[in-house]
């Protein structure tokens, strides 16, 4: 007589359905914050390449997961559901201090985070009188020719490295930088002044100034910025508030960060 299966054994011998391998792909995506490659998550889930691009194919054409060069990364509408397009960490930290980087200004301030090779605008505070961007209504824009951009490429070695591998350079203005070598040397810059600079290179008449904030780990997590009509002219001096601003932010995330520790 055939013996029951035991719940262990009904386990051990179940065979995944597509839509599990599927929902383990966007799992293993949710947590690369960069684009992945094929044969990377094949070992990851433990699938065959075949398999795993084949399920990929479905996903993209869902628009749940999307090509970036030769890897794959969330779409933005899983990416949102997931918590991809959101603001790191406590929003209650940060706030406060965009509120006040905007009272002192009066101009557009923005917090953005990266989302495969483009960056993605989490948080944007700004009055009746804001420049308008190539990225108003999308929330995302380019790296390369955005301030924020430059400092998440500047910051983050993985991010850049991908780029420079998959990242086109498109070009948007007269002024935006479409050569890596003149890329590459402003990012060094960039790591030295802990600041960046776009004059115009993704929106006419649009300059922006961003930072660096950090997380408890020493990672850069965001990017904190400010735009303001090109020629203002205080555009360095905005810079060194911004720089002020994103430190600001980084001390309470680290503070923050303890006090959970020691609790």
């Amino acid at each position: 007589m055939a013996r029951a299966l035991s719940a262990h054994e009904d386990t051990t011998l179940h065979t995944p359905t597509s839509l599990e391998k599927g929902v383990e792909i966007l799992r293993a995506l949710a947590g690369h914050p960069h684009p992945v490659g094929l044969a990377q998550l094949s070992r990851q889930i433990g699938l065959p390449k075949s398999t795993v691009h084949r399920l990929l194919g479905v996903l993209c054409t869902q628009r749940l997961a999307r090509r970036v060069g030769t890897g794959y990364a969330l779409d933005s509408r899983m990416a949102e559901l997931t918590g991809g397009g959101r603001l790191p960490g406590d929003r209650r930290l940060v706030l406060p201090h965009l509120l006040h980087l905007y009272e002192s200004t009066r101009q557009t301030v923005n917090l953005a985070i990266t989302r495969g090779l483009e960056l993605a605008y989490v948080e944007r505070l700004y009055g009746g009188d804001r420049v308008r961007s190539l990225s108003d209504g999308l929330d995302r824009a380019p790296l390369h020719c955005t301030a924020a951009g430059k400092v998440l490429l500047a910051f983050d070695a993985e991010l850049r490295r991908a780029f420079f591998t998959h990242g086109a350079l498109d070009r948007f203005t007269r002024r935006t930088v479409t050569r890596l070598s003149p890329l590459e040397q402003e990012l060094s810059g960039v790591q030295r002044r802990r600041v960046a600079y776009s004059v115009e290179e993704f929106t006419g008449g649009v300059s922006c100034a961003a930072a660096p904030v950090f997380g408890a780990d020493g990672r850069v997590c965001m990017a904190v910025g400010v735009a303001l009509p090109a020629g203002d002219g205080r555009l360095a001096d905005l810079g060194l508030t911004v720089v002020r601003a994103a430190l600001a932010i980084t001390t309470s995330l680290r503070a923050a960060a303890t006090t959970l520790r020691q609790a």
